[in-house]
Formats: structure tokens, sequence, C-alpha cells
């Protein structure tokens, strides 16, 4: 799809879809034959209803799981916070 400003140029089309990893799940059909190769220009748009408080949080579920670090780094932030809680029960 090749945008000019605002405009769609000659043979193209715009659709709208939801990415699932590297899939693009069109709402419409595309007119392209299976296989052809396109140009895609991605933006973002917002929901189309209110999300529930936490829901965002909830749909990331899995997104961190081949970070080789994560678990490190979670870690460390549990181990500072039981440090931290440790100190203040100290001075109390």
């Amino acid at each position: 799809m090749t945008l000019i400003g605002d405009e769609i140029a000659m043979g193209s089309k715009r659709l709208r879809g939801v990415i699932h990893g590297k899939t693009i799940e069109l709402e419409g059909e595309s007119g392209i034959a299976d296989g052809e190769k396109v140009e895609i220009v991605l933006r973002q748009v917002g929901p189309d209803h209110k999300r529930r408080p936490g829901e965002g949080f909830l749909r990331t579920e899995g997104a961190l799981e081949s970070d080789l670090h994560w678990d490190a780094i979670m870690d460390d932030i549990h181990l500072s916070r039981k440090l931290e809680r440790r100190s203040q029960l100290g001075n109390a």
C-alpha cells in the first residue's frame, strides 16, 4: 500500500486487521492472489471498545518468555523488595 499524505495511491487498498505475532489477520478480502508480495505501512488504531483495568497487562502474557534476561530481572526485583521490606521491619 502506498500512501501519499493520507491518500491511497492507485492500485492500493486500505484494510484493517489484527496482528498475531508475524501474521496480520485482515478484516476483509485483499483482492490480491495468495503468495503475492506486498508492501505494507502499519499504523496502530485505538481499540473498538474500552478495556477493563488490567486487561492490557493480561494481554501481554507470554510476551517476554523468550527473553533470556527476564527471569534474572524479575528475581532482582523480588530480592530488592524482600530486602527493602526487611529493613523497614527492622526500623519499626
